[in-house]
């Protein structure tokens, strides 16, 4: 069922974004086959897909996410834009600072340790595959649409939307998960868990808590309205 949305769309474009996986292969592959079968029973004349980061870590099957991410799309001919979480910012870290440095030790520390194992490693680095080092190395950090701007954390909302710093698009959780004021796009986010989707006139939050036993959410936009598919 759609519901009015805080912001609207350009005429003709649909976006399914999908909250943080970490390492639910499974979730995310049945959420693809509810998108494509939502997409066959009505299309629309364009299709962006949008993942708001956090594909890696805590979870069972890290590799097997990236895989798919590198697949084929569930909607045929859709835009996809896989962002970058802070998990990913962390595994990238440690792959470039290699064993016994302090970067593998974060991400070791938030899960990684998970994602290690995906791969058949017990201990030190994984080889990763071309394809998962180039999906990781082009993810972008935002994207906007219409009136809104989707990100894995939120915004500093105390900066222009030009002068946002990375640290915050990946990390942030206050001011701007209790800011009471407009922002200036509809912020879409994920990386803080919740029970259900958070709806607030300036934010969308999506991050369902997939890894710890909640569903894995899609937000669905067009035109002026929303809805939600879950697994």
């Amino acid at each position: 069922m759609s519901i009015p949305a805080p912001g609207r769309l350009p005429p003709g474009l649909r976006i399914y974004a999908i909250g943080d996986v970490h390492g639910c292969a499974g979730k995310l592959a049945r959420l693809h086959a509810l998108l494509a079968d939502d997409w066959a029973r009505q299309p629309a004349e364009r299709c962006a897909l949008v993942h708001l980061g956090d594909y890696v870590d805590r979870g069972p099957d890290s590799a097997a996410v990236l895989d798919r991410l590198c697949g084929e799309s569930p909607v045929p001919g859709a835009e996809r834009i896989n962002l970058r979480g802070n998990h990913e910012a962390m595994m990238l870290d440690a792959l470039a600072a290699g064993p016994g440095t302090a970067a593998e030790d974060l991400w070791l520390w938030n899960g990684g340790d998970a994602t290690l194992a995906s791969y058949g490693v017990c201990q030190g680095l994984p080889v990763l595959p071309l394809r998962h080092r180039a999906l990781l190395a082009t993810m972008p950090l935002q994207w906007e649409a219409g009136d809104y701007l989707f990100v894995h954390a939120g915004i500093d909302p105390r900066r222009p939307l030009a002068a946002q710093r990375s640290q915050d698009l990946l990390w942030i959780r206050e001011p701007f998960l209790s800011w009471p004021r407009p922002l200036p796009k509809v912020v879409v986010h994920g990386h803080t868990p919740c029970r259900a989707p958070e709806l607030r006139p300036s934010r969308i939050g999506i991050d369902t808590g997939a890894v710890a036993g909640g569903p894995l959410t899609c937000l669905v936009l067009e035109a002026a309205q929303l809805r939600f598919l879950s697994v």
